[in-house]
């Protein structure tokens, strides 16, 4: 595979280009769904779900966080089981069960959401995952400049 070593600027790149479709996801899936149902969950009280610039600029940071990780994680995986779209599949499923997972039942479980909200989060961030990583796949195929040989996962 010819991403076998590890190239800082590519990833910067990388993480750059697919920060923009991670934010633009995450920021549709608060507004239009998740903020509305946490809003309502806590009846409207002052404070909760609220948006300005300062929490804007940590949910920011957060997401160029998660794709860093999204990118770094595609990269390992990749380099251990193939460069295919298996490979995109397996390794966003992997991350998406690390963090929304993780999050929305624990956060469900501490009573700081409806159980019904995992129900919207949960299949939508998984698609976030899933699309994030097939774009760093494209991306590590076109900024390479070479065809990457595609490898099927060994069996197991």
């Amino acid at each position: 595979m010819t991403t076998s070593i590890f190239r800082p600027k590519q990833f910067v790149l990388i993480v750059l280009i697919t920060s923009v479709w991670i934010n633009i996801s995450e920021v549709f899936r608060y507004f239009v769904l998740v903020m509305p149902r946490v809003k309502q969950f806590f009846e409207y009280k002052e404070g909760i779900a609220e948006m300005d610039w300062v929490i804007f600029t940590i949910w920011g940071f957060w997401d160029t966080l998660l794709t860093a990780l999204l990118v770094l994680f595609f990269w390992l995986y990749a380099n251990s089981f193939g460069f295919n779209l298996k490979s995109v599949l397996i390794s966003s499923t992997i991350l998406w069960s690390a963090v929304f997972v993780i999050f929305w039942i624990a956060t469900a479980n501490m009573g700081l959401s409806d159980w019904n909200i995992l129900l919207i989060t949960l299949p939508l961030s998984w698609l976030e995952m899933v699309v994030g990583t097939w774009i760093v796949y494209k991306l590590y195929i076109k900024i390479s400049g070479k065809k990457i040989l595609e490898k099927t996962m060994p069996n197991v």
